[in-house]
């Protein structure tokens, strides 16, 4: 018998004053039963830190390895924006540069790792990657706090992201990175 996912609702007010963007965002989330909730969270916050008008959580999630976690598609079939979450191999990196404009990973394992791997292979206008790197702490404290329905604030600002709800409240620095960083 296989196991069930696990439904979260997920009521986000959100600030990033980077992107002078205000939103609620009030989506449901199913974790896969193979889905770590490191992997679940992150998704959360590279849907919330990423929010535009069309973005798209992948409704199949990992059930299909071969297309993007998040994306924006655009009018002529491809995609503006296309969002990977964790370290996507360097075959799913270099097909993601090649289908999108704009390719984003948000990690919560070490950039390095991914940095170093993506040395290792030819990719598609690889210096143009742009990896995003949530904490690992940060993201083990936030789990102690999940619950089926969540009701949260998000703040984003100066590369600072603080997230609290009813009776927590968790801030950790987001880094960003760019493979063109690899020399």
């Amino acid at each position: 018998m296989a196991l069930a996912s696990k439904l979260y609702r997920f009521k986000i007010e959100l600030s990033n004053l980077e992107k002078n963007c205000y939103e609620t965002l009030d989506f449901r989330l199913a974790q896969h039963p193979s889905e770590s909730l490191d992997y679940l969270l992150t998704r959360v916050v590279a849907y919330a830190l990423s929010y535009e008008e069309r973005l798209e959580i992948s409704a199949s999630g990992l059930g299909d390895p071969e297309g993007p976690a998040l994306s924006v598609a655009n009018l002529q079939g491809g995609f503006s924006l296309w969002i990977e979450i964790g370290n996507p191999s360097n075959r799913k990196i270099h097909k993601a540069s090649k289908a999108a404009n704009i390719v984003q990973i948000f990690t919560y394992k070490n950039p390095q790792i991914l940095l170093t791997e993506m040395a290792k292979e030819k990719i598609f206008r690889k210096e143009e990657v742009q990896i995003i790197s949530i904490p690992s702490k940060f993201l083990e404290r936030l789990q102690g706090h999940i619950e089926k329905e969540n009701r949260w604030n998000l703040v984003f600002n100066d590369g600072v992201m603080s997230v609290s709800g009813e009776s927590f409240s968790e801030e950790c620095e987001v880094v960003r990175l760019w493979s063109k960083e690899l020399g």
